[in-house]
């Protein structure tokens, strides 16, 4: 289904059914989390700092001073993080929100440049609990829509059985035979010849401005991302430690960080993380995050000192995670495309 003339009564019926589902999973959304004391949050869409992942592209705007000084540039945020994990250090120990985010130059079966994200903390929370999270609220949502199954173009599985959980490693091991954790000798500085050689052992193409980690995620989306959530949804965790900007290390294994997304029928649905709180680290991360989107796309984005700041001043050991409700809403409806889903799409004026 197109974004145009999506209005008209005889185009809208089509996607009449999905979004009465829609309705139901953000009522069950809001249950389950009433259940266990979250506190809904709302937080500013508007920004220093968007959100510092280096391929993520943010809007730009212009705040207007109501005093005569001058304008200065805000973003909208990619995630609303920063903010939420401000309120953990407030002193806000569980809490959620469902909130709109804005990722510029990404639109797709599966992305939307405006969508709608689910994302959760519990302070003093474990990775392992948000696992558990993860999957009791996905079945509670589709009670809720019900839905037996995730469907997408075709692809099956069964929230309510339980859910596979495989570490990174395992899952280059199974899928390529091959030890990816052994081409990061230095777990910070991953070797790009090692992870190469694997990639055209397994007749991946390689290009020369390849970086390590641009290597990795071809090998995943090849030949390990079609394998994940079929028959049951999958938790791939314990990612490489320097692929998790955001994630603390692993006490049982500094090679790998406190990290997992969550698969249905293929579809990424997640991306948690046991939460780095110091914040001379932080800032490492971030300003090498920005001079790698630099590199890459002749642009940086602001920092947020604010919430450097707040790390600093003493953020809780956490654990937090960002879940696309739409692609939930996706998967329980059995629709091909986001637009089929959402009450409307942001207008594509070319084409």
């Amino acid at each position: 289904m197109t974004g145009k003339e999506w209005w008209r009564p005889e185009v809208f019926a089509s996607r009449r059914d999905n979004l009465v589902r829609r309705q139901r999973v953000l009522a069950a959304v809001r249950g389950f989390f009433a259940e266990r004391d979250f506190a809904e949050v709302e937080t500013p869409c508007l920004q220093v700092s968007p959100g510092l992942e280096p391929h993520l592209k943010a809007f730009a705007t212009q705040l207007e001073d109501a005093w005569g000084n001058p304008p200065a540039t805000l973003y909208l945020h990619t995630s609303p993080e920063f903010t939420m994990k401000k309120l953990l250090v407030a002193g806000v120990e569980r809490l959620y929100q469902i909130a709109r985010v804005f990722r510029n130059g990404e639109r797709s079966a599966t992305h939307h440049p405006e969508f709608t994200m689910l994302e959760w903390y519990r302070a003093g929370g474990t990775i392992g609990q948000l696992m558990d999270d993860t999957e009791e609220l996905v079945r509670a949502c589709a009670r809720a829509a019900g839905a037996s199954h995730l469907v997408f173009q075709g692809r099956v599985c069964d929230p309510f059985l339980p859910w596979r959980r495989l570490s990174v490693a395992e899952a280059f091991f199974d899928y390529c035979d091959m030890d990816v954790l052994a081409t990061a000798p230095d777990p910070w500085n991953p070797d790009r010849t090692l992870i190469a050689a694997e990639a055209r052992r397994l007749g991946i193409s390689v290009s020369e401005g390849d970086r390590w980690d641009d290597i990795f995620f071809k090998i995943m989306l090849d030949r390990i991302e079609p394998h994940l959530g079929f028959g049951v949804p999958v938790i791939l965790h314990s990612y490489p430690v320097s692929m998790a900007a955001l994630a603390r290390p692993s006490t049982a294994d500094p090679r790998v960080a406190e990290r997992f997304e969550a698969y249905g029928c293929g579809v990424e649905l997640c991306n948690a993380f046991g939460e780095l709180t110091d914040a001379a680290e932080q800032r490492r991360r971030f300003q090498a995050d920005m001079d790698l989107k630099q590199a890459l796309y002749g642009e940086r984005y602001p920092i947020d000192e604010d919430f450097l700041a707040a790390l600093a001043a003493g953020m809780p050991d956490s654990a937090g995670i960002a879940l696309g409700l739409d692609r939930l809403v996706l998967l329980l409806c059995g629709a091909d495309s986001l637009d089929e889903v959402l009450w409307a799409p942001v207008a594509n004026p070319t084409g």
